[in-house]
């Protein structure tokens, strides 16, 4: 049995600390913020998630999956709106696959609340990090009381976040790999009431997309029939959350922008002026471990932008991934955090770089009809081919394929469906049989040339 330090309580921290007790190891997460189930708002960070296969199988593993589905609600396809109101729709996925909308907050109550029937797990509240000892693994605490407390481990987990502590303490180590960037866009979130009724005031099964370009907004729906609406931006510039600085600036950018939306949202002006600006960053960092001790998990190792949906499955995936490898090597522990390490941290830049392909596609290709024709044309592929192909979203949405493996078949696929598309006359003669012959064609040639 091992004595587990996690730091951070939040979606990752509280799962990874079930399935450590489960291994019978004695379990404390120790955590910045007080204890949020206590708090009027559930959350902090907000932005709805979007639960898929890979955050599906990390809570079937920790058993929590039959309460969290009670949480959630299915989106089966894109609803993508125009400014004139009309409605465009994209299944996600093939067989009637959907993604989950889910509440951060919620989905985050009900881990810690399945964590702690455990009786060897102990949550820790409001201890900021302060520092990590290296050479005798002890994690260092300041109180509210500014007081120094030190805990060892033998194991740490850091599940701290896209600022964590942990992580900045190992940036200072010789051989850590460290990149950071931000996106210039930012986000700023407003709601959709429900109806009187409590019933939703749009479709309740999809993920509702306004793209306009360099901008768009997003709309998922939570349980009590309100939606979440995200609006996303860049934070400077001529048209930017810093030009919408007055009640008159916004009004006429949504009346241009997003007409439809205007009734929805009552309170529009209120939520805008009191809701802030949200950033968006991308962590990239190697090795995700510290002397076999130490491991990065979630955002402290890979923090993206949401716009695959992926940064909670990510984070979800890599407790997935540790287990299998604790489970294959029968909870030896020798050098089990060093090759998780190198075997998974590519996964994790993968989907950073993917979940930003993934925004200039969500805010611009999904009103675009070429994109859409490429869509239908890889969907029909797949159903007469389905052991051929299988669509980049497909792959890393509803499939346990390693990120890394997902995108190198993505660019693959990408550059045959760019030729596909040079086809004369492709929007009148996409459903003959020709072009389904092209696109085997292609593939001989690209699994020639690997």
């Amino acid at each position: 049995m091992k004595k587990i330090a996690i730091v951070g309580a939040g979606l990752v921290g509280s799962l990874q600390a079930i399935l450590m007790a489960k291994k019978g190891h004695q379990v404390q997460v120790l955590e910045n913020r007080p204890d949020r189930r206590k708090s009027a708002f559930i959350g902090g960070r907000s932005i709805n998630l979007a639960l898929s296969d890979r955050g599906w199988k990390a809570l079937d593993l920790a058993g929590v999956s039959d309460k969290i589905r009670e949480i959630a609600l299915p989106m089966y396809r894109r609803c993508m709106h125009d400014t004139k109101g009309n409605l465009t729709y994209q299944p996600y996925g093939l067989d009637n696959e959907a993604i989950y909308s889910v509440s951060r907050g919620l989905l985050n109550q009900t881990l810690m609340n399945e964590a702690e029937h455990y009786p060897n797990i102990e949550y820790l509240f409001d201890l900021k990090c302060k520092d990590v000892d290296l050479r005798d693994n002890t994690i260092v605490m300041q109180n509210l009381e500014k007081e120094l407390v030190t805990f060892k481990f033998d194991k740490l987990f850091a599940c701290d976040g896209a600022y964590s502590a942990v992580r900045t303490r190992l940036q200072k180590t010789v051989g850590f790999n460290y990149q950071q960037s931000y996106l210039g866009h930012g986000y700023k979130e407003l709601e959709i009431p429900p109806n009187e009724n409590g019933t939703h005031k749009l479709e309740n099964d999809c993920l509702h997309i306004w793209p306009r370009g360099e901008f768009m907004m997003i709309a998922l729906p939570n349980i009590d029939g309100s939606f979440t609406l995200t609006l996303f931006m860049t934070i400077e510039g001529e048209v930017s959350f810093n030009a919408l600085n007055s009640d008159e600036k916004i009004m006429n950018f949504f009346q241009e922008m997003f007409p439809d939306t205007i009734p929805l949202i009552p309170d529009l002006l209120k939520d805008f002026g009191n809701n802030p600006v949200g950033n968006l960053m991308t962590v990239k960092c190697d090795p995700w471990q510290y002397n076999d001790n130490i491991l990065l998990l979630g955002d402290a190792a890979h923090a993206i932008v949401p716009f695959y949906g992926q940064g909670m499955n990510a984070g979800f995936q890599d407790c997935t991934v540790f287990n299998d490898l604790y489970e294959e090597r029968k909870g030896d522990w020798t050098n089990l955090m060093k090759d998780f390490s190198d075997q998974h941290y590519k996964n994790g830049q993968a989907i950073a770089d993917l979940a930003l392909y993934n925004y200039i596609e969500m805010r611009d290709k999904t009103a675009d009809p070429d994109f859409l024709l490429r869509k239908k044309i890889e969907a029909k592929f797949t159903r007469m081919y389905p052991d051929l192909w299988l669509p980049l979203y497909s792959r890393v949405t509803f499939t346990q394929t390693p990120y890394a493996e997902a995108l190198e078949h993505g660019n693959r696929q990408r550059g045959i469906m760019d030729k596909v598309m040079e086809i004369p006359n492709i929007h009148n003669i996409w459903d003959d049989s020709v072009v389904i012959d092209s696109i085997l064609d292609l593939l001989e040639k690209d699994k020639a040339h690997a």
